[in-house]
Formats: structure tokens, C-alpha cells, sequence
């Protein structure tokens, strides 16, 4: 099949390469010549476990190519994806900006019946829009050609999303049109060979889904950092509860880690998004204000206890943090909404020093942190916790799991830890002299 995905960023680059593996021809459209540039040299901008090689193989193969033309892109294809971006607004909506101008563009240059999918998380009526637009564009041009608009939301884990993108849960369509269906499920099928994992439903409904797919995730982070914090007040171990609950199978093991709280370019923008849906449409969605307020507490948490330790030494000003990790989460370089950014923001506001190490996230950190010059960013690890008066754990990369922690204590000033990812046990920290504070768990635990 020959396909044309518009927008190179995670989602499309991702959808890009995986479709390719599977010997489909995808020419990937990007307005920025810099990008396409990289992109068609075997490079890649962003940062995905074995994407590089990936986009390489079918690069050199002739089945993946990219442009920044959109007619060019969408000449001869069967579908075309829509991946742009749909940032947040102050209001917490999203800007369909982009997407309506990939739309009209469309409408602009499709010289045969296309079926259009948009991939992009939009909201609810997004798709009948896209519509709308491309038929004006049609009209405008007195050409008849049909256009389907196929609604189907991404759920790629970033870290892991071309086994996600590869070995899907499911497959969701949104489509009132058989034929585009038949299309779509033809597209997929290599994806989906052991069971069937495609779903059909209503445009509307598929839309609807991403939105209440991540709200749920979000819902099930707030609700176990809530937890943890009850937890430490009451002496309980948050650990034995999270095994407790998480053996019922209603419940599940996933996404019930106690932490610094959700961030990423899917959560934070989603929860928001829904909750100004859900305004717009006459509904008071307390649940989910609940979600987002949690979140931010559970950002601010960290910073907030750190403060509270240095209080009796007379404040955080003008000691050092040493932080390990910056990304919102392992294996990946985003650093969208991270819960790294609130604490150093919070403790510099203050006037503590940050000293920062990140494997994979330092050079987008060193942009964000570049007016503050109470941040340092570092290249190892271990320099980070030189002459520093703490240790922060923020990002949990398989590195800091099992670190040589008779350096860390040789090279604070002070055998004093804080652990927002709960790596560590609290009586080994004990035991190798550390003053060690995590997320609700008991001191002997």
C-alpha cells in the first residue's frame, strides 16, 4: 500500500517506520527542510529505542521517503495520516491549527478518492471537520473526488513504541464508511495476525476513546501517589498495598508506581483537553479535575520535602542538589511537562543550586534551564553528586537502579538521599548509612 504520513514527529515518524517494515511504500511530508534533510541522511531527531536503524533499513531500501511537499507526498498514495501536533492552549484546549492546515492542503492537492486518517490526538468532532474543510477545498476547485475521514488514536508508550506500534493491544477505527474500513483492516493485518485486535466503531467514539484511554492512566497515577501519601502518614508501606491491589485483576499492576507525579506530550495535554470538552459540552468533570490537581501537588512534593529537611540548617539557599534524571520518564529525551522541571524551578526559586545529570535528556534540559543560572547540567552521574549537600533520584533509568553507593557517600557532604521513584529500599539505605527519604514507604520496610 502506498502511504503518506504528514508530520514527522513522534507519532508519524514512528507510524512511518513500522508501516514501512511491513514493505509498504510511505513517503513522510515535514514543513521543516532541516528535518527532511537529517531525516533523508539516516538520522534521526528524535530520541526511540531502534527507530534510527529502523528508518535506516527501509530508507536504504526505497520503501520509506521524506519531503516537504505535501502534493508530492499524497500524488499517488491510498491513505494519508495526519500526525501533526495539537499543543495545548491556555485554556486547556488543544490548537487544531495545524491539522486544519494539513486539511486544507489536502483538499488542495488530492488528485484521486483518498481515505485521510487522523492519528493526531484531537477532540471529539475533529474528524468531520477535517472533512468539511477538505470538501470546501474540492468544491473550490469544482473537482469531485471522494474523501473519507478515518479516525484512529495512536497509544504508543514512549520508550516502547515500536513494540507497541508492532505488537498492538488493539487497533481502534473510527468510520462510517465500509470501504475505508476494508482498507484500514487490510493496512493492519500484519499487525494483528494471532487474534483480531481491530476495532470498528463510530468517528466520534474513536475519538473519544484516546482521551478516555489516557485519562484513565492518568487517573490510576493520581490515585496511587494519593495513596503514598496517605500511606506515610499513617504508617503504612505503600509498596505491600500496591501488591495488595494490584493482584486483583480488576485492577492490574500497571501504571500503580508511587512517583513525582505524570508528565509527557500525552497525559498532562489530555487530561486538560477532556476536561475543557467536557466544559464545553455542559459537564462539571470532577473526577478528572480532581486528577490534574493531584498531579500538581505530587510535582511540587519532592521540592516541598526537601525544603522541610534543610528548614532546621537554615534553608536550601546557596546548597546543592545533585538530581539524577530529568526526562518525564526512562527511555526517552521528553521533557515535556516533567516533574523535573516544577522541582527545580520550585528549589532555585528558593535559591538552592541544581547540579543535573540525564543519559539521554541534557541537551533539551540545558535549553529549558538556560536562563537560570542556578543550574548546571553535567555529564556523568557521579560528577553530578560532587561537593553537592543531597542526592535526588527524579527519573528512573535502569543506570540509577543499583549505583555504587559508596561513591555517592564518599562524594556528598552529606549521606543524605531523596528518591522520588522509590528505587531503593528503605532499610538497605539504612544499613549503608544514609539518611534516605522515598514515597510512602516505612523506614524499615
Amino acid at each position: 500500500m502506498k502511504l503518506c504520513i504528514v508530520g514527522t514527529g513522534y507519532v508519524g515518524l514512528v507510524s512511518a517506520a513500522c508501516f514501512a517494515e511491513m514493505g509498504n511504500t510511505v513517503t513522510c511530508v515535514d514543513v521543516n527542510p532541516d528535518v527532511v534533510k537529517k531525516l533523508n541522511a539516516g538520522s534521526v531527531h528524535i530520541f526511540e529505542p531502534g527507530l534510527e536503524p529502523m528508518v535506516r533499513h527501509s530508507r536504504a531500501d526505497g520503501r520509506l521517503a521524506f519531503t516537504t511537499s505535501l502534493e508530492e507526498g499524497i500524488r499517488d498514495a491510498d491513505c494519508a495520516f495526519i500526525c501533526v501536533g495539537t499543543p495545548p492552549q491556555p485554556d486547556g484546549s488543544c490548537d487544531l491549527s495545524y491539522v486544519r492546515q494539513v486539511a486544507g492542503d489536502i483538499g488542495r492537492h488530492m488528485q484521486k478518492d483518498l481515505v485521510v486518517v487522523d492519528k493526531s490526538t484531537v477532540p471529539v468532532g475533529t474528524a468531520d471537520e477535517v472533512k468539511s474543510i477538505i470538501r470546501q477545498q474540492l468544491d473550490a476547485r469544482k473537482v469531485s473526488l471522494k474523501v473519507d475521514v478515518v479516525s484512529n488514536p495512536e497509544f504508543l508508550k514512549e520508550g516502547d513504541a515500536i513494540a507497541d506500534f508492532m505488537k498492538p493491544d488493539r487497533v481502534v477505527l473510527g468510520t462510517d464508511s465500509e470501504q475505508a474500513a476494508a482498507l484500514m483492516r487490510e493496512l493492519y493485518s500484519p499487525f494483528a495476525r494471532t487474534r483480531d485486535k481491530i476495532i470498528v466503531m463510530g468517528v466520534r467514539s474513536a475519538e473519544m476513546t484516546k482521551y478516555a484511554a489516557n485519562c484513565m492512566l492518568a487517573t490510576k497515577i493520581s490515585f496511587i501517589n494519593e495513596i503514598a501519601n496517605i500511606c506515610e502518614k499513617v504508617g503504612a508501606d505503600v509498596r505491600d498495598v500496591r501488591t495488595g491491589i494490584g493482584s486483583d485483576s480488576r485492577i492490574g499492576y500497571q501504571f500503580i508506581y508511587p512517583g513525582v507525579g505524570y508528565g509527557g506530550s500525552c497525559f498532562p495535554k489530555d487530561v486538560k483537553a477532556l476536561i475543557h470538552t467536557a466544559e464545553k459540552a455542559g459537564v462539571e468533570p470532577r473526577l478528572l479535575n480532581a486528577v490534574e490537581e493531584v498531579n500538581k501537588r505530587q510535582k511540587q512534593y519532592m521540592a516541598r520535602r526537601i525544603q522541610e529537611y534543610f528548614e532546621p540548617q537554615g534553608g536550601v539557599q546557596g546548597k546543592t542538589l545533585a538530581v539524577w534524571g530529568l526526562a518525564f520518564k526512562a527511555n526517552t529525551d521528553d521533557m515535556r511537562e516533567a516533574a523535573s522541571i516544577s522541582i527545580v524551578n520550585d528549589l532555585t526559586a528558593a535559591g538552592m543550586k541544581i547540579r543535573a545529570f540525564d543519559p539521554v535528556a541534557a541537551d533539551n534540559a540545558r535549553v529549558i534551564f538556560q536562563g537560570n543560572g542556578l543550574v548546571e547540567i553535567v555529564d556523568s552521574q557521579y560528577a553530578a553528586c560532587d561537593g553537592a549537600q543531597a542526592l535526588l533520584v527524579v527519573t528512573e533509568w535502569n543506570q540509577f537502579r543499583n549505583p555504587d553507593f559508596d561513591r555517592i557517600r564518599q562524594s556528598l557532604t552529606a549521606p543524605i538521599l531523596f528518591d522520588g521513584r522509590n528505587l531503593y529500599s528503605p532499610s538497605s539505605m539504612a544499613q549503608r548509612g544514609f539518611a534516605y527519604f522515598c514515597i510512602g514507604r516505612r523506614a524499615d520496610a
